[in-house]
């Protein structure tokens, strides 16, 4: 009875063994033939390659909790170091996915404050004393950059992208002629016209204004804007092309706003 039991028990162990797909080893260490491609399908998942560390950890002397607190530190230096890069980025993933989600707020904000640091800029150069700030002027540079330069530089590069896909070398002269003819004279003229208008100006001495002004601040833009808009056009994608040309904008604006507080120019109203 108690052999028949032993019996019994050592088939049913076989035959789970065999369901498993565990192959048996001989004493000398050799495998079952039949069971080799089996074995080799089953050492190929990641599930099954932990059994072979533990039996380097046991040739090597080193113990399983080793490799494990071994593994648990590298995984969380790596996630340290993740981290840390996380937080480096932070800020410019944020703005990022403002630009993505907000494009038009987000580059007429940004536009806003690029005129503000470049007007307090200009108005540093030549004075001697923050008393002598003008707040005022500042404020009109802030809302010019945040309700025409933006969403105007925002819809013109979309436009840009559009008309001309493709970002090659003959592309992107195209591109920059473009913004060289259309879109830098008209943007010269509506700058020099409104902030003239909002200091009080008539139609007469508006047109004076641009009659002085508006040819030389030209001329100085085809000397510096055409390399600033080689770099954005051809190298930058087309969601951060404002943020690269307003970045551009940081001299020309000191430049511009100069220009915009000389005084009128009483000599040639008529």
């Amino acid at each position: 009875m108690t052999g028949a039991l032993f019996r019994n028990a050592a088939s049913e162990a076989s035959r789970i063994f065999r369901s498993q797909r565990v192959a048996p080893a001989s004493p000398f260490g050799k495998v079952d033939p039949s069971l080799r491609g089996d074995i080799r399908r089953l050492q190929s998942r990641p599930y099954f390659r932990a059994p072979q560390l533990l039996g380097k950890a046991k040739e090597t002397g080193v113990s399983p909790p080793s490799l494990i607190s071994g593994f648990c530190s590298s995984s969380s230096s790596s996630t340290t170091a993740s981290t840390a890069s996380f937080a480096k980025a932070g800020f410019i993933g944020w703005y990022l996915g403002m630009v993505k989600s907000r494009p038009v707020l987000t580059k007429s904000v940004t536009s806003s404050l690029i005129y503000i640091a470049a007007d307090l800029s200009s108005q540093t150069i030549p004075q001697a004393s923050v008393e002598s700030y003008d707040l005022v002027r500042t404020a009109r540079m802030a809302g010019y950059g945040l309700l025409i330069l933006g969403p105007t530089l925002h819809y013109w590069f979309n436009l840009m992208s559009r008309l001309f896909p493709k970002r090659d070398l003959i592309t992107t002269f195209k591109k920059m002629a473009m913004g060289q003819t259309v879109y830098g004279p008209c943007m010269n003229v509506v700058f020099f016209s409104l902030n003239a208008a909002l200091q009080g100006e008539n139609g007469s001495e508006i047109v004076a204004r641009l009659k002085r002004d508006l040819l030389p601040t030209m001329l100085n833009g085809v000397m510096y804007w055409p390399m600033c808009d080689f770099i954005t056009f051809k190298f930058f994608p087309v969601h951060l092309q404002p943020l690269v040309s307003n970045s551009f904008s940081y001299l020309w604006t000191i430049y511009i706003t100069y220009m915009a507080g000389r005084a009128k120019p009483t000599a040639i109203t008529e």
